[in-house]
C-alpha cells in the first residue's frame, strides 16, 4: 500500500520515466493498494489554474480518469487530518504536502515522493 504524493501522481498519469525505478516497481507490487489525498487535487487545480501546470483536460476530468485508469483510492483531508498537519513539526512550509504527511501518519502508509522534506519528518516511510 503507497500513499502517492502529487508529483507522483501527475508523473504517474503523465509520464512515468521521470519516477524512480524503485517507484515504479512499488507501484506495480502495490496495484491494489494506491492512494492520493484529496489535498492532491486540490493543489493540482491550483497549479492548473495559475498556469503552472497544463493538463489536456480539466483538472476534475484529468483527476477523475487518473484514478480510475491507475485505480488510485482517494483519502479525505478529515478533520484529524488537518489539525495534524498543523501541529506538525515546521519542516515543510507548503500546506498540501502537510496534508500529505498527516495522511500518511494517520493512514500509516509510506508516502511515495522524490520531495527530501518529507522524507525529513519523524516516523514516516518513504518509499522513492
Amino acid at each position: 500500500m503507497l500513499l502517492l504524493d502529487t508529483c507522483s501522481l501527475l508523473w504517474l498519469a503523465a509520464d512515468p520515466s521521470k519516477l524512480s525505478p524503485k517507484a515504479r516497481d512499488s507501484i506495480r507490487e502495490s496495484a491494489d493498494g494506491l492512494f492520493m489525498s484529496s489535498i492532491s487535487a486540490f493543489e493540482i487545480a491550483v497549479k492548473h489554474r495559475r498556469g503552472a501546470l497544463r493538463l489536456p483536460m480539466e483538472p476534475s476530468a484529468w483527476i477523475a480518469h487518473a484514478l480510475q485508469h491507475h485505480g488510485i483510492n482517494e483519502l479525505p483531508v478529515t478533520c484529524r487530518i488537518a489539525a495534524l498537519a498543523v501541529a506538525l513539526p515546521p519542516i515543510h512550509n507548503d500546506p498540501c504536502d502537510r496534508m500529505i504527511v498527516a495522511t500518511a501518519q494517520v493512514e500509516a502508509l509510506p508516502i511515495l515522493t522524490p520531495d527530501s522534506l518529507i522524507r525529513a519528518y519523524p516516523g514516516i516511510q518513504v518509499v522513492w
